[in-house]
């Protein structure tokens, strides 16, 4: 009865052993599986030259170019006073890590990135497990919503912010890392430019409900130029503003875990022309200062698709705003503006318009009932909202065709 019993054991086992998850466990591997908790042998590698291991901080002058693949090993620091300069084209991975192990890339105070691409040559920043390569736009093996494989861009300066100091440490970057200080004096700060990038799959975990947002833009200076950005499948927020005065064009925000556009401490800066696809929370967290500096900010020219959103804007008392020709569809009950600010914050809306669903009402758009600024439109008919075509021909969810129509 013994032997039986330890057979039995034995097959049961085996039988636990079989169910589990295969894949590549390796992270250093083109193609690990976050999700595979058995090794199947199948891990595969960047055996060339062409791929270029990343670990430490960036102290001097650095050019990374189109003809190589950099990986990311780290919490890579561009620190103060060095400038970074990435090529139209350039690949950048960085390794699946979490805590203070999750990959980054951090411009800290007075450092500066040049990441310059173009629509034919965009710069991508993906995981590890992303098999893209150079010269090519679309991942071959990921989907758009896989998120939290890496941590992202995170991007730091010395514009004023309203919290209760004004230099602070920013979140998902460990307080001993006195890098991930920002905040300061100067609002025409500048850390540099960044053009025709696509951010996908990072918001790796950094501690409970602490994870890195697609892009951070913390203190940022209106002299450091942003357009053309795309955020795909960010465990966290797309984009993020902590207070700072810079302004971002021609944006992208497609699968957020969390919020789509989330504005902190006083940012009073512009975005202008942008669309936001799917996020898991609001579509827009826009809150007030934290400190006694207030801070108004516009943002104007977008097409938002609600789809699994728990809510279209997210406000504080003391929002202060200006919120202009938006267009918001694939709407469900429930979807709405939580408040209008009432104490120290205005919300100064105008042109708004809503493609309902079939059947679909317009009541308590605006929580307090204030939908004077919102009109009804048939699906396709709005006459105010993003340019969406300059959008298309580069982003992923452009040439995936998430974009037609708008």
């Amino acid at each position: 009865m013994k032997k039986m019993k330890m057979l039995l054991i034995a097959i049961s086992v085996i039988v636990a052993a079989g169910c589990k998850k295969k894949g590549c466990t390796d992270p250093t591997a083109i193609n690990f599986n976050i999700e595979a908790e058995k090794d199947d042998n199948s891990c595969k590698y960047n055996t060339d030259e062409t791929s270029v291991i990343v670990s430490n901080n960036i102290t001097t002058n650095t050019t990374w170019t189109a003809d190589k693949v950099y990986v990311l090993a780290s919490r890579v620091t561009v620190e103060s006073g060095v400038e970074l300069t990435i090529e139209a084209g350039t690949i950048i991975k960085g390794q699946a890590g979490s805590g203070p192990n999750a990959t980054a890339l951090l411009i800290a105070r007075g450092g500066k990135l040049f990441a310059n691409g173009t629509a034919e040559a965009p710069i991508i920043f993906t995981s590890v497990a992303d098999e893209i390569m150079t010269g090519q736009k679309v991942s071959p093996n990921l989907d758009p919503n896989l998120d939290g494989l890496w941590g992202g861009l995170i991007i730091l300066g010395n514009a004023p912010i309203s919290a209760a100091s004004d230099v602070v440490q920013i979140e998902g970057i460990p307080p001993s890392d006195a890098n991930g200080l920002y905040g300061g004096s100067d609002a025409s700060d500048n850390s540099g430019s960044i053009t025709y990038i696509s951010i996908r799959h990072g918001g790796a975990n950094i501690g409970e409900g602490n994870e890195i947002n697609g892009l951070t833009l913390g203190g940022v200076g209106n002299g450091t130029t942003i357009s053309n950005v795309e955020v795909v499948g960010n465990q966290d927020d797309g984009i993020e503003f902590f207070g700072g005065t810079v302004n971002v064009s021609n944006a992208l925000v497609w699968n957020a875990g969390d919020d789509a556009i989330d504005t902190d401490q006083g940012w009073s800066g512009t975005l202008d022309n942008f669309i936001v696809l799917n996020p898991g929370d609001e579509c827009f967290e826009l809150d007030g200062p934290e400190g006694s500096a207030s801070g108004i900010h516009t943002i104007t020219n977008g097409t938002t698709y609600a789809g699994r959103a728990q809510g279209l804007v997210d406000l504080d008392d003391n929002s202060s705003l200006v919120f202009t020709n938006q267009y918001f569809f694939g709407l469900a009950d429930g979807q709405d503006f939580d408040q209008v600010p009432t104490a120290d914050g205005f919300l100064n809306a105008s042109d708004f318009q809503v493609t309902l669903p079939t059947g679909g009402v317009l009541t308590d758009f605006f929580k307090d009932g204030s939908d004077t600024f919102t009109s009804e439109v048939a699906e396709g008919g709005n006459t105010v909202g993003a340019d969406a075509s300059v959008l298309i021909g580069w982003t992923w969810a452009g040439l995936s065709g998430n974009l037609s129509g708008l």
